[in-house]
């Protein structure tokens, strides 16, 4: 049986440049640049090989497009937080992973209100 839908925000199934940076992991201080596979305002999917475990944080550059802002696009600079992995690699080996906006500057905060 599927778990129940538990978003509360539209999620735009779009592809868009990101970039992030583990916070806290000595051992990974690199730069990684991928896209997200999906994006609402509280939150994004994307695929990595980057070696990323549930409850990590991130730095995250996102381009929000404006299909997601409503008025332009903008590039979100961020903390988000890892809130799940999809168990199964894509083909090309890459895993899946979930996020979740934590912290934004104040430029962007407009964005995820949604005013």
């Amino acid at each position: 049986m599927k778990d129940p839908e538990r978003r509360r925000l539209t999620r735009y199934n779009l592809r868009t440049p990101l970039r992030f940076r583990a916070l806290g992991v000595a051992a990974d201080t690199s730069e990684h640049f991928t896209e997200a596979l999906n994006v609402s305002r509280g939150g994004f999917f994307f695929a990595s090989s980057a070696p990323l475990r549930v409850g990590m944080q991130l730095e995250v550059t996102l381009r929000i497009p404006v299909e997601v802002s409503g008025t332009m696009t903008q590039e979100l600079n961020c903390t988000a937080r890892v809130t799940h992995a999809r168990s199964e690699p894509f083909g090309d080996g890459r895993i899946g992973f979930g996020a979740e906006i934590e912290e934004h500057a104040d430029a962007t905060r407009a964005y995820r209100q949604g005013l």
